[in-house]
């Protein structure tokens, strides 16, 4: 049996798939002071309702928020760097740009080394070598100054030590002696591997900060899974690969983007068993809304990328986060305008209508107004929801908005859908994508409840809703392969580079990332990072490797990875220069372990009777909608107006969207203009 239990900020999901692929769901409220604790509460749940034993489970796959709300709340180890002398100061310097550039008030985020914490190394290198050596007795010194600060954690972020770690090194062996297994060491070299002296010095510095906490949680959560008779969980990363509790605890930076992650793998699993290349997803769960891009059967990725404020130079799935969940509070600016979210209800207290003595008007106290959620139904995680709670949570900022209860609910969930649609157009039209050459995939617990909605605005025709959507971050933990990444910065002029000095290169590489897995690779990706000389920044241009082919594809040689760049950057700029000077400027390995084929099955049972309620769709008008209760069966119809109450989420199927369900329980929609429209054209 396969586990994945996915941490989110108000729920904690957990999904046990059989060797019949039929899906086992869980959902229990997120503990946020003890995190582990709703893990198990999860797992035994699930577990409990597949009538399964924690022997049973051959492979646990994990997902959190830990690095991320620790990161957000400010609660990391104290930290020390240590830097090339002449750059301590280098966290602080940062870009000198500010990300809000009308906003003269609005600082930066204070970096997580003070200047008491700031450590000169005598030392320099070059890209080319070392131009001063660092003296063994020096860096004795050093570090015994640095054992008095008495730190958690110690940041090592040498000038050029991409290429030339020795110095890192040194310092991490002394910092180990010194210091002890008590004091955590993040190497920049070991990390990043990449140059851009701030940004990597930043990761290298997070790394350290969150570790300690994170190794503490893993730990914990390992003991409890081996009493429970559990095997040992494996780690989502933000890259949508897994990793084992040791190389995650080592390198919390690697799992701040975790929970989403696990919800883009889950999310390609349904698009490819629905034979889907291009679908546009969001994730809106209790917090917040996350959005990616499946596009021609693949998540791009990217190698920078900001965390509060913070660069993260790692390997990460491009993902699109807004401040736009279930539990965002709706409240009225200065400008009497409403207004919802960042700020969430979260998982306690929760909406107001969970009836734990939340206060603030939530979407979920919208939806459950305007007939969207079920007062009679008991969410996932048994929470029962109290009309009269929302009522008054909401009717407060209604006699504050001057509007009426029905208006003011519609409005807060019209203004939460704005937020999320600007998010999607971020990640299409703001690329140059057309969004309606794309399908929408909702999940979280909230997601289905908009989807249509979303849809109309975007002018895309095809919805569909995984059965498993209020679960589907979890799915995408069973389902995920391990992976490991490796980068190097090598600054190398493209032109004159020979095969055999590119073959050099990038097999060292393929058996580093390799090496680090527990099983032999199925999957290598080369992605080579050039740009013509004079340029900052880059285009990649990848490569697959597949170890096991007969006969094995040719690699890449320099000549074709200059056109391939040069085509590249004529798509991207509008122009190609084949005169200029090209540099290969780093390159990146990513080898993957096999990973579980999931055909996730739908019960064939009947199609539940409806009941009929009063919804409000539009102009705060209540009309009559059928109300399915439970999982509708493959080959299923359904027309709007109408509302599904899955297992873990709510579908919403607004007037003029009709559609049926497939044979692994996924709900298709389509507009029915639309279909028509292609009806009569075919």
């Amino acid at each position: 049996m396969l586990l994945g239990v996915d941490v989110g900020g108000t729920f904690t999901d957990a999904v046990l798939i059989d060797a019949h692929s039929a899906v086992h769901t869980a959902k229990v409220p997120s503990t946020p002071a003890h995190e582990s604790l709703g893990v198990l509460q999860a797992v035994q749940l699930v577990l409990q309702r597949a009538r399964a034993h924690a022997s049973d489970v051959t492979r646990f796959a994990h997902g959190m928020t830990v690095a991320t709300n620790a990161l957000l709340e400010g609660r990391t180890a104290r930290t020390a760097l240590i830097a090339t002398a002449g750059f301590t100061d280098v966290i602080q310097l940062a870009r000198q740009n500010r990300a809000h550039l009308y906003d003269l008030c609005r600082a930066a985020p204070e970096p997580l080394v003070p200047h008491e914490l700031r450590f000169a190394t005598p030392e320099r290198t070059t890209p080319d070598g070392v131009l001063q050596p660092l003296d063994p007795n020096a860096a004795r010194t050093l570090v015994a100054e640095i054992a008095q600060a008495q730190p958690q954690a110690v940041a090592v972020a040498l000038l050029h030590s991409y290429a030339h770690p020795q110095h890192e090194r040194m310092l991490g062996e002394l910092l180990a002696e010194l210091l002890g297994d008590d004091v955590h060491v993040s190497l920049s070299s070991e990390l990043v591997g990449t140059f851009r002296e701030f940004e990597r010095t930043a990761t290298t510095v997070l790394d350290a900060a969150l570790s300690p906490l994170l190794s503490t949680y893993l730990r914990a959560l390992a003991r409890d899974s081996r009493q429970l008779g559990l095997v040992e969980p494996l780690v989502m990363q933000s890259s949508g690969g897994l990793t084992d509790v040791a190389h995650a605890s080592a390198h919390a930076a690697l799992t701040v983007l975790s929970g989403p992650a696990g919800g883009v793998g889950g999310a390609l699993t349904l698009a490819r068993l629905a034979r889907l290349e291009r679908v546009l997803c969001f994730d809106m769960g209790g917090t917040s809304c996350d959005v990616c891009l499946i596009h021609r059967g693949r998540v791009p990725e990217t190698a920078e990328r900001t965390i509060a404020g913070r660069p993260l130079s790692l390997p990460a799935l491009d993902i699109h986060t807004v401040g736009a969940g279930g539990g965002s509070i709706a409240w009225r600016d200065q400008g009497g305008a409403l207004r919802v979210g960042p700020a969430s209800a979260g998982a306690d207290p929760g909406p107001a209508c969970y009836g734990r003595g939340g206060q603030e008007p939530t979407v979920t106290d919208a939806n459950l107004l305007l007939g969207r959620l079920l007062d009679d139904s008991p969410l996932a995680g048994g929470v029962t929801l109290d009309r009269r709670a929302a009522e008054a949570a909401v009717g407060r900022l209604a006699r504050e908005l001057d509007m009426e209860l029905l208006a003011c609910a519609e409005g807060i969930v019209r203004v939460a859908e704005a937020e999320m649609l600007g998010a999607l157009r971020v990640m299409t039209v703001e690329r140059g994508l057309d969004p309606r050459h794309y399908a929408l995939m909702p999940f979280g617990g909230a997601g289905p409840l908009h989807a249509c909605a979303l849809a109309t605005e975007l002018r895309i025709s095809h919805v569909l809703c995984p059965r498993a959507s209020g679960v589907l971050c979890a799915l995408g933990l069973a389902a995920a392969a391990p992976r490991r990444d490796v980068a190097r910065t090598v600054l190398l002029d493209a032109r004159a580079l020979t095969p055999e000095q590119l073959h050099q290169q990038r097999t060292a590489l393929v058996a580093e990332a390799s090496g680090g897995l527990a099983a032999p690779p199925v999957r290598v990706r080369v992605r080579h990072e050039l740009r013509y000389r004079g340029q900052s920044f880059e285009l990649p241009v990848e490569e697959e490797l597949h170890p096991s082919a007969h006969p094995r594809p040719a690699p890449l040689e320099p000549r074709e990875l200059c056109d391939a760049f040069a085509a590249a950057h004529q798509q991207r700029y509008g122009y190609r220069d084949d005169s200029a000077d090209i540099e290969l400027v780093t390159i990146r390995a990513s080898a993957w372990s096999p990973a579980p084929e999931l055909r996730p099955t739908a019960a064939h049972t009947p199609t539940p009777v409806a009941d009929i309620r009063r919804i409000v769709f539009a102009n705060a008008d209540p009309v009559l909608a059928a109300v399915f209760h439970g999982e509708l069966p493959p080959g299923a119809a359904i027309a709007g107006p109408a509302l599904c109450a899955l297992g873990e989420s709510t579908l919403l199927v607004p007037p003029g969207w009709a559609g049926e369900v497939d044979q692994h329980g996924t709900i298709h929609l389509h507009h029915h203009d639309d279909h028509d429209h292609h009806e009569r054209e075919s």
